[in-house]
């Protein structure tokens, strides 16, 4: 499918191109003013949220300011600019009612991962054969960033395709996952909260064992879901330089 260009935008040395591949919405941020081929990082957002939230964008651009490399982001199934269907409507209501009844958020949330997962790994790949005919990214190798949703729909991803050769991964516990991350065999750098309200310490570190990496890292930092700490963007990029490269050298 091929790559339209919506709309292009550049600030602070990093360009922004918004594009659809097969009616997929998608953002890609690649070096103002640099040319020929550079190793592709994707991002995947949370649940609720879209290719444009606050954290993508700026993870996005420091990606492409500071590395040189090339990042895309899509909206995931039901999300952002793309059609809600029936069935994900009745599921995120169910898993709301779940949740305010006081199940255990882990199980609750596994379910909707699950229903997106399949149709989440398909756009993937069709996004990045497209974006890597452009002649800023080329098909050099790619590496996938995602928490949370972004991370429940991105073990799938990274276990079936073989471009992605690095993966940064977190926020998500073990339940529904076991099966899949252990064929999850790329380095990856897996993110925990100590104090996560919806993920358990014990689940984030059970996925975390079953990962099948024989190089994989982790990071426990305090604080709830989503209270990364802004150091870990800097230590994400350098984990790609390093498993990566760059076009800078």
């Amino acid at each position: 499918m091929p790559f339209i260009p919506i709309a292009t935008t550049s600030l602070d040395g990093v360009t922004e191109q918004s594009f659809t591949v097969d009616d997929i919405p998608g953002v890609l941020w690649t070096p103002e003013h640099e040319t020929g081929p550079r190793p592709l990082i994707l991002m995947g957002h949370g649940g609720g949220l879209h290719k444009k939230a606050p954290g993508i964008t700026a993870r996005a651009a420091r990606f492409a300011a500071e590395g040189g490399f090339a990042v895309a982001a899509i909206d995931a199934p039901n999300h952002g600019d793309r059609p809600r269907d029936e069935k994900f409507t009745r599921a995120a209501i169910d898993m709301r009612a779940r949740l305010a009844s006081g199940e255990d958020p882990a199980t609750a949330v596994a379910g909707m991962h699950e229903l997106l997962a399949g149709q989440a790994v398909a756009d993937w790949q069709t996004v990045i054969t497209a974006v890597q005919q452009l002649d800023q990214v080329g098909a050099g190798p790619v590496g996938y960033s995602g928490f949370s949703l972004g991370a429940g729909l991105g073990v799938p991803l990274v276990a079936a395709e073989p471009r992605i050769r690095a993966a940064v991964l977190g926020l998500l516990g073990v339940t529904g996952m076991a099966g899949t991350a252990v064929q999850v065999t790329v380095p990856v750098l897996f993110l925990l909260q100590w104090d996560d309200e919806l993920v358990p310490r014990d689940q984030g570190l059970a996925l975390f064992g079953a990962l099948g990496s024989a190089d994989k890292t982790l990071h426990a930092n305090p604080g709830r879901h989503g209270q990364i700490p802004p150091l870990e963007t800097g230590d994400a990029l350098r984990f790609f330089v390093r498993h990566l490269g760059t076009p800078r050298g």
